[in-house]
Order: structure tokens, then C-alpha cells, then sequence
């Protein structure tokens, strides 16, 4: 797994904070997501934030993906 210099941890955490709640965990989790095995852990400790919370928004995320979620569909038949 690649790690981040420290000058983009630094950045990273800075943005961080300046996100609200939900979309720090959307952030967390989309930046554990690219860095594959062990992303989790690693983000955890550059952002500060729970691994727990970071493996459910993961979770949501992924189920949000799937092709079966009836908003999406409701959407595409809105916008067609």
C-alpha cells in the first residue's frame, strides 16, 4: 500500500476538517477505498476518525453502487 508525504497528510487533514460530518466520513471512505488493504487502518490514522466508521460509509457506499436500488431507478425513469 502506497502512503501519502507528509505535506499531503497535512492537507488531507485540513480539508477534513473542514467538512461537515457526513461528508468526512464520505471523505474518509472514499480515500481508504483507493488505497486498497489496509486503506482503512492507514486513513484512520493520517484523518483521525474511528476505522469503524470508515468501514460502514464504505458499506454504504457500496450499496449505493448497486444496480437493484430503487432510487436510481426512480431517477433514471424521472429524468428519461
Amino acid at each position: 500500500m502506497a502512503t501519502y508525504p507528509s505535506l499531503v497528510k497535512k492537507r488531507m487533514r485540513t480539508f477534513y476538517r473542514s467538512l461537515n460530518e457526513r461528508d468526512r466520513r464520505h471523505y474518509a471512505a472514499i480515500e481508504a477505498l483507493k488505497l486498497g488493504h489496509g486503506g482503512i487502518g492507514y486513513i484512520s490514522q493520517v484523518l483521525g476518525c474511528d476505522q469503524k466508521t470508515i468501514s460502514r460509509e464504505i458499506t454504504e457506499l457500496e450499496s449505493d453502487i448497486e444496480p437493484s436500488d430503487p432510487l436510481r431507478k426512480k431517477e433514471e425513469a424521472v429524468n428519461a
